[in-house]
């Protein structure tokens, strides 16, 4: 039987930042199965490196085909190292073991995830590979478990972080994200239920007047009143931390995690690693349809 052609990655309409350097993207997949242990280790067969242990539920694989990796079970809890309240303090004895404890048991049900840094674009099907190498490890997942979504996250360095440019792109978001609700979704019940809620239908509104042109302070005040939350499609919490990490955190309720980083982190599409044949390719060319639509709006407002 002849073997089925790769997929294809589509380019965005702007490949280039406006320095002219290749854009980049991150990918985080999550999957259940194999501990964040075996699956490191098979990584780090596959793709080379060397391989860290961070604690018990978290490692690093340090200067693979696809640069650095990080593998480890999704729980904030099962990493309170990460959590110190005051600078250079670390947890004690008693709450690592706490959260040891906790990990040890929600393991079964809590997925794992891989993240790797930021990938030139063209790197991006070979993340391919390292998906069927967690398949080879035990990995499983089709979209979500009963206690929500499998991520497939993208965390996508925009051409540049102009207030123009961040408002067409989430005006093309919005524009889009029924259909890509939709599309998300096909895997059943599940997956329609894993997924992060809609944006909210004021803010819709009001983005997507056609007089709404913020600069950047508006922009993030604006977002920031009607989404103090990561858990949007389309978060822009991380690009509007990296530029004023103190006036976000504000925003938020205490415990909202964010991580500032000149990225849109596109976090609605759903991994599938128990699908054998699986690609990225599908969920990334929705994404770069996203960009196409910003070109073509920003096109017909004299953007």
């Amino acid at each position: 039987m002849p073997k089925s052609p790769s997929p294809e990655f589509r380019l965005p309409p702007r490949p280039l930042q406006a320095d002219g350097r290749p854009r980049r993207v991150g990918v985080e997949i999550e999957f259940i199965g194999p501990s964040a242990r075996l699956a490191a280790t098979a990584l780090a067969a596959g793709l080379g490196g060397r391989l860290a242990e961070e604690d018990p539920h978290a490692f690093r694989l340090e200067g693979t085909a696809l640069g650095d990796i990080r593998v480890e079970l999704d729980l904030r809890a099962a990493h309170p190292q990460r959590r110190a309240q005051v600078p250079g303090v670390v947890p004690g004895l008693p709450v690592r073991a706490a959260g040891r404890s906790l990990a040890a048991l929600l393991s079964p049900v809590v997925p794992r995830e891989v993240i790797t840094g930021p990938l030139p674009l063209a790197q991006l099907p070979e993340v391919d590979r390292l998906a069927a190498l967690l398949q080879g490890a035990g990995g499983r997942g089709r979209g979500a478990v009963l206690l929500g979504s499998l991520g497939l996250h993208f965390n996508v360095e925009p051409p540049d972080c102009e207030a123009a440019t961040l408002t067409g792109l989430l005006q093309a978001y919005l524009r889009s994200e029924p259909a890509l609700r939709k599309a998300t979704a096909a895997g059943g019940f599940l997956a329609a239920r894993g997924l992060p809620p809609p944006f909210p239908a004021a803010y819709v509104a009001q983005v997507l007047d056609p007089g709404y042109r913020p600069d950047l302070d508006g922009l993030a005040r604006d977002y920031l009143a009607a989404n103090p939350t990561r858990h949007r499609g389309l978060d822009l919490l991380p690009i509007l931390a990296h530029r004023d990490e103190a006036g976000v955190r504000a925003a938020l309720p205490p415990d909202e995690k964010v991580s500032p980083r000149p990225v849109l982190h596109y976090r609605l599409p759903q991994a599938h690693i128990g699908l054998a044949g699986w690609s990225l390719a599908p969920a990334w060319n929705l994404w770069v349809g996203v960009e196409e639509l910003a070109e073509e709006m920003g096109a017909l407002a004299g953007r």
